[in-house]
């Protein structure tokens, strides 16, 4: 598997790469320079298991508030840098725990080198980062549009540059919203390189449609194992990124913990509001931290039945509703305290 054999790259207190776990980013979309806006969505991330979170840095001001935001977070911090290759010398001078650049749009050798040397100096891993909307343009004429093939060459390239100036502790990242394009992309670069990869499907929209998107895309991805660490991107809070993510892995075994919700897709017989009932329980449930799977269903017929794989759950029907652990009815109570008796016996699992 290739994720088992990626170099190891420290990042703050956290490893990745070299069969460790895969961690969940994201990123602010706060004014950086706002260190109590910016700590304040940091920690909301955490709470919700972001474990490595990214901040735009496009001026020195942003560079500067770095020192004071992590002080008051508990995860590695990465500075995101876009063409100013003073801003990448600055935030890793201000406690960045990683910086994230394209070499191809900050500058000439002299700059780059600048940078590197500081990244060199700190022990600072650099991520290499490729997106599919700023290709060159002599990649777009050479494989005629932009290709997987090309992000492909594009990243190497970028790399080659670092390498040759003395550096290896390096991530790369390859992004496209084009899906298929960016899992062929993730497979042609595992081929080519031992460096760990960042994944994500980059632009991916809003909560709905980003996140189908970000499941495929993702969900290839590292079912093939490829990946080191992800993030998906989504129009929207950061925090449902996190959740996103989680059960991505989740899914895919790739994670273990957390209660997972399964839910019947109501029919004719559903006699109580489920999907209302489902959301709540789905809300309800990130409290606790439990590896069971908890079942919500919309019919005291079949309802048991259906539930019997889960360790817990609930079934309703008309003003009636029932507790089901391990595939038997162990209570009936009326619909309306379905919830508090879920939580409950939640908060007395053993």
């Amino acid at each position: 598997m290739y994720r088992d054999h990626t170099r190891e790259v420290q990042i703050g207190d956290r490893k990745i790469g070299g069969g460790n776990p895969i961690l969940i980013q994201s990123m602010t979309n706060t004014r950086t320079e706002d260190v109590q806006a910016t700590v304040a969505q940091i920690l909301a991330l955490e709470a919700a298991g972001c474990e490595i979170i990214r901040c735009t840095v496009p001026t020195q001001e942003a560079a500067e508030a770095l020192k004071e935001i992590k002080k008051q977070i508990h995860i590695p911090l990465v500075a995101d840098i876009h063409f100013d290759y003073k801003m990448a010398i600055a935030a890793m001078e201000n406690g960045a725990d990683k910086i994230r650049i394209n070499p191809g749009n900050i500058g000439g050798h002299d700059r780059i080198k600048a940078v590197v040397d500081v990244a060199k100096e700190r022990k600072i891993p650099i991520r290499v980062g490729v997106n599919s909307g700023s290709l060159e343009k002599e990649l777009v004429e050479k494989y005629q549009g932009v290709t997987a093939q090309g992000l492909v060459e594009s990243a190497l390239d970028k790399v080659k540059i670092i390498e040759d100036l003395g550096y290896d502790n390096l991530v790369i990242s390859i992004k496209s919203s084009d899906v298929m394009m960016c899992v062929k992309a993730h497979e042609l670069l595992a081929e080519k390189t031992r460096y760990p990869l960042h994944v994500g499907i980059t632009e991916a929209g809003t909560l709905y449609s980003g996140n189908l998107k970000s499941a495929v895309g993702l969900g290839i991805i590292l079912y093939q194992g490829i990946g080191d660490t992800i993030r998906v991107s989504l129009t929207g809070d950061p925090v449902e990124e996190i959740k996103s993510a989680k059960r991505i892995l989740k899914t895919l075994n790739l994670r273990k913990g957390g209660i997972e919700v399964v839910s019947c897709p109501t029919c004719g017989r559903t006699q109580i509001d489920l999907i209302g009932l489902a959301n709540q329980v789905e809300t309800m449930v990130q409290e606790f931290p439990l590896d069971i799977k908890v079942a919500v269903m919309g019919c005291v017929v079949n309802g048991p039945g259906e539930a019997k794989e889960a360790d817990l759950g609930i079934a309703g029907g008309k003003g009636v509703g029932l507790l089901i652990k391990k595939g038997e009815i162990i209570k009936k109570v009326p619909e309306e305290q379905l919830l508090a008796v879920l939580r409950e016996e939640l908060e007395n699992w053993k």
